[in-house]
């Protein structure tokens, strides 16, 4: 299509970048053909437009909805700012949506919100039936006074009466139930001010939550009511990986899944977050809950019930306690680490265990049995709620633990399914405490699906590369492939690898190597014109060179640390202009967050942040060695390749317009091309895109600071004269 085509309507600016006029040509003809596309575009080149752009052409030519979602809140944001920049251009009426959760406002979870809805509706059901029969009562009682119909209207008027007695002894056992009263607004006052308010512009979440709080209504259930048929939602990544929120999604949407357009951005995620939906998990304590509920039932399953579930209960317990060496009990923290379980010629410890414990006329009649009292028992708690005669809605522990018990026995042997038994430590009571998890390795068994039901996907991310391999996880059939590499200039940027030592988790205690890789860092921090950020592999790794750098005093030291919130760090950071941010490649700053202009200048990836090698980590590679041929395959598809993937997200957090100037250094002799020669497997250099490879430049790590320093001066980036190398 030329650049008069259809779809420029919904483009905002005067002129698109030269790539993203043919990305969106091809993206438009792959969308009216129903195929899919993986879409990879360096940072800050324009993919959200690229993609919303033609899907929202295609949607308006065929009837159809886009879905755009993401895992980034940054990301949100940007979504918003680009689809009300658009509004500016073409009349579109678009949505934010998030989850229940953060939208109520009197804070309940699903169940209870299901039944204060329910109740809600009958009650003001029923007042409007009462209205209208008192209405049509004063009606006929003015017939019967008028004499003039022969008592017909006297008659009519005493069989209303007595509905309306009958509705008003309904209303009295309502009243008693609990109800909702912001949806109770929704559904008797008059809301066509907040529809013609919502679609008046591109409202965020927060926005909906505070215009509804102030008229006390409820923003979610007025949001569902309002997105069918509407051009474009923003939304999160589980409105779609989450089959059955999916389907409610699109039934509020008022489409059937081959009317949607997905979009997913930071497509890089979309991997571990379908394993995330997948994964099935049990905690001890919901067994507890479970045993005590049945202990309190007289009704005759429940013996069975218990039965089954008590010996899975103990199974548990004595599958992590066999686990412990001497001294491992007291070493548990307060988050969830894993207890090995798996067998490779026989079930897991944790079913062998369960079975030797179980005695009874059999598990699946015993299961059965306990699924069915826990059925009717929630269907008790719900009328219970519902009624008013508890304050909140009991979820049944017996049924969440008979459906798990049933899972794990019937799929625990499954492909590409992984038992797990993990512990923690409870902060409270300091108590030790388990749970059981079936694992999901593969997360094709999660997106493969969703691929087949919708229209066509958009999948876009500036690392998705190799192409094949996503294909493969996700379970893509022949998508549309394209990659766009960064349009600014080549010479406002250097990417070095520099060659200091390897750092395998066994050489990063080695003092020699701890003193190459803190100078090298000291060059780079003194040679930055600014600030420079430094990705290490690992929180602990951070710190050590945190504090190496702190003693040499070259720049002011920002040191993110796990579980503290880093914004405020972040902020800090970017008001300096001679700091450097310390952080894990695996933390929140490494993706998703921008450092614009003078934020940052430089940027460093030391060593090469392979994820810790577990067992999960062991059955993924296992899963994708089974399903996939070739060499190494389980090692390069979970390991390997989503290592350098991070690496390549942490490189762009710099460089995001075309007035950008910086530096990109990957401190670790694994990233240089001759790697491979006495590197071997080891080497990580081939797994960069070709570009990408082509713009590497070798360096020895005493030569770094030569290179930056004549960079920076070269674009006149010093303020006085250069530092002294």
């Amino acid at each position: 299509m030329s650049e008069t085509a259809g779809y420029m309507r919904f483009f905002p600016y005067e002129q698109p970048y030269e790539n993203q006029r043919e990305a969106m040509d091809r993206i438009y003809n792959a969308l009216v053909r129903d195929q899919d596309v993986l879409f990879e575009g360096a940072c800050g080149t324009g993919k959200t437009l690229s993609s919303l752009v033609p899907a929202l052409e295609v949607a308006r030519e065929q009837d159809k909805t886009v879905v755009i979602t993401t895992n980034v809140h940054q990301q949100m944001r940007q979504f918003v700012a680009e689809a009300r920049a658009i509004t500016r251009e073409e009349s579109l009426r678009a949505v934010v949506f998030k989850g229940k959760g953060s939208m109520c406002h009197i804070d309940v979870g699903y169940e209870e919100c299901q039944t204060l809805r329910d109740n809600t509706r009958a009650v003001v059901d029923a007042e409007r039936d009462r209205e209208q029969l008192e209405r049509r009562q004063r009606e006929l009682l003015a017939e019967s006074q008028e004499g003039s119909d022969g008592g017909s209207a006297a008659d009519a008027r005493s069989a209303v009466m007595d509905e309306l007695e009958s509705i008003e002894d309904r209303l009295e056992d309502l009243e008693e139930k609990n109800v909702c009263d912001y949806y109770r607004n929704n559904l008797t006052q008059d809301t066509d001010d907040f529809f013609a308010w919502l679609f008046d512009d591109v409202r965020t979440p927060d926005e909906i939550y505070e215009y509804a709080e102030q008229r006390e209504f409820c923003g979610y259930e007025l949001l569902k009511e309002g997105i069918e048929g509407v051009d474009l939602v923003v939304c999160n990544y589980h409105h779609l990986l989450d089959s059955t929120i999916r389907e409610q999604f699109f039934r509020w949407l008022g489409r059937d899944p081959e009317d949607v357009i997905a979009v997913f951005d930071e497509a890089h995620n979309v991997e571990d977050a379908a394993r995330e939906h997948a994964t099935r998990t049990c905690s001890e304590r919901t067994f507890d809950s479970a045993l005590d509920e049945l202990a309190d039932s007289d009704d005759p399953r429940a013996e069975d019930a218990t039965n089954v579930l008590s010996a899975f209960h103990r199974a548990l317990v004595e599958t992590y306690e066999d686990s412990f060496g001497f001294g491992e009990r007291e070493r548990i923290g307060e988050g969830w680490e894993d207890v090995p379980i798996a067998n490779e010629d026989r079930r897991d410890e944790l079913t062998l265990e369960f079975l030797q414990r179980y005695s009874g006329q059999g598990i699946d009649d015993d299961l059965e049995a306990a699924m069915a009292l826990g059925q009717e028992l929630d269907e008790e708690y719900e009328e219970a709620y519902r009624e008013g005669e508890t304050a909140t809605r009991t979820e049944c522990q017996t049924l969440q633990a008979a459906g798990f018990v049933s899972a794990w026995m019937d799929e625990g042997t499954k492909e590409g399914l992984y038992p797990v038994v993990s512990v923690t430590r409870d902060a409270g009571t300091d108590e030790i405490y388990g749970r059981a998890e079936l694992y999901t390795c593969l997360p094709r068994q999660v997106t493969g699906r969703l691929f087949e039901e919708v229209s066509a996907t958009i999948l876009m991310s500036a690392t998705l590369q190799p192409f094949d391999v996503t294909e493969d996880v996700l379970g893509l059939e022949d998508p549309i492939t394209m990659a766009y590499g960064l349009e600014f200039p080549e010479e406002h940027r250097r990417t070095y690898a520099v060659e200091t030592p390897p750092l395998f988790s066994s050489d990063r205690d080695d003092p020699d190597v701890q003193e190459t890789v803190a100078d090298a860092l000291d060059d780079a921090i003194r040679m930055t014109a600014g600030n420079t950020l430094a990705f290490f592999p690992n929180y602990g790794e951070a710190s050590r060179y945190a504090e190496r750098l702190e003693r040499r005093g070259s720049a002011t030291v920002y040191l993110d640390e796990p579980g503290v919130a880093v914004e405020e760090l972040r902020q800090e950071f970017v008001a300096d202009d001679d700091g450097v941010l310390c952080t894990s490649l695996w933390g929140t700053l490494a993706e998703g967050v921008s450092f614009d202009g003078d934020d940052a200048r430089t940027v460093l990836v030391v060593g090469v942040p392979y994820p810790h090698l577990d067992d999960r980590t062991e059955a993924v590679q296992e899963a994708y060695d089974a399903a996939f041929e070739g060499t190494d395959t389980g090692w390069r598809y979970a390991v390997e390749i989503p290592t350098v993937r991070k690496t390549r997200q942490a490189l762009g957090r710099v460089l995001r317009s075309p007035e950008d100037i910086a530096v990109r250094a990957l401190l670790d002799r694994r990233y240089s091309k001759d790697a491979k020669s006495d590197l071997g497997k080891y080497s990580v250099n081939g797994t960069f895109p070709h570009e990408e490879r082509e713009e590497l430049l070798d360096i020895e790590p005493s030569k770094l600071k030569f290179a930056m320093r004549n960079f920076y001066g070269d674009h006149g980036a010093y303020e006085g004269d250069p530092p002294a190398p």
